[in-house]
């Protein structure tokens, strides 16, 4: 178990600067100009970025209503003789549906956890963990399909939700795994 928690820190430590590395490489064996090309990117991210705003604001406000009106606490309380009973801490759950919806009010939520428990207990650590693998995917549908004119999602939203749980249970898993 030693072996595979030095392999897995090591990984994870290297991970960026060798893919950063690696795609700088493959760019520099292509003859592509990768300032150019990143400048070019990054007016490309601005114009999206100005298209999704009207989208963005009406996430935040509906995100904003739902938590104000009480309907996650409710929700948190009534679920969480399940989620106990699973190993899945009731205090994540809210984590778990907002990451859905929206980045931002995950970290501020993760960040509350992590005030209350601590980095390094099992609640923050699996926090932190379905923080980096979920996915914000009602987000994504409404801000980026709606700035492109989307209507229909179509198989969109079920392949994103069943991801979705797929990396919360693979958080629990791995967290168990690798921190208990």
């Amino acid at each position: 178990m030693d072996l595979f928690l030095t392999i897995v820190k090591l990984l994870s430590n290297l991970a960026i600067p060798l893919l950063i590395f690696v795609i700088v490489a493959i760019a520099a064996i292509r003859k592509v100009k990768v300032y150019e090309e990143f400048v070019d990117g990054a007016k490309e991210g601005f114009q999206v970025a100005i298209r999704i705003i009207p989208y963005l604001v009406a996430m935040l406000v509906a995100i904003g209503m739902f938590r104000a009106s009480g309907a996650m606490d409710f929700l948190t309380s009534a679920l969480s003789p399940i989620t106990n009973a699973i190993g899945f801490p009731s205090e994540l759950f809210p984590l778990a549906v907002v990451r859905n919806l929206s980045g931002s009010g995950s970290l501020g939520l993760m960040t509350d956890i992590v005030k209350t428990h601590g980095p390094d207990s099992f609640i923050g650590r699996l926090a932190s963990t379905m923080m980096g693998s979920h996915e914000t995917t009602f987000y994504v549908l409404a801000v980026y399909f709606g700035s492109v004119g989307v209507k229909r999602v179509r198989h969109a939203a079920i392949a994103g939700i069943l991801a979705d749980i797929v990396s919360v249970i693979a958080s629990v898993i791995l967290v168990r795994m690798l921190f208990r």
